[in-house]
């Protein structure tokens, strides 16, 4: 594990309490393991990272992301929808596949749709020429794809956007 995503993921379970994951166990059910953080020390536990590790490339960022999403604990994976969400600005067209795997993969809706609204929508919109055009054939795929998550996901990218 990267230097970053054993603080991350160190920081996450120091933040834990029995309360919230037997709380948050009981919304998710058990395709997830819960640490039991809560959204706000995901948040912080991803912006300190970033001032801890201040030259991630879009590579770091992205590889860091997968890392932290490999195993399914939902403040991991949490967390690492939050740094995507923070580093939409750094995302290409390409990412598009590693985003679906995430999709697929979630096992909540709690992590689908940030990922589709705050990911998946801004990535698109600040998209132009060809690689839009990929982009947008790439959302065309999964708005019919056998998998729900993935059409779901295309329906909230293609919805209106929310403040």
């Amino acid at each position: 594990m990267s230097a970053a995503g054993e603080f991350v993921d160190y920081t996450l379970q120091r933040e834990s309490s029995w309360e919230k994951a037997d709380e948050a166990s009981e919304r998710l059910g058990e395709a997830l393991t819960v640490y039991g953080a809560s959204v706000g020390a995901v948040r912080g536990t991803i912006r300190d990272a970033l001032k801890r590790y201040k030259n991630l490339s879009h590579d770091d960022i992205t590889a860091l992301s997968s890392e932290l999403w490999e195993e399914p604990v939902f403040e991991r994976r949490l967390a690492a929808v939050v740094l995507l969400q923070t580093k939409v600005g750094v995302l290409v067209n390409t990412d598009l596949t590693r985003i679906e795997g995430f999709i697929r993969d979630a096992g909540t809706r709690e992590l689908v749709d940030p990922l589709a609204k705050d990911v998946v929508a801004p990535l698109l919109a600040r998209l132009e020429g060809l690689a839009k055009d990929r982009a947008e054939r790439v959302l065309d795929r999964w708005a019919t794809d056998p998998d729900p998550e993935l059409r779901h996901a295309a329906a909230l990218t293609a919805g209106p956007s929310t403040p």
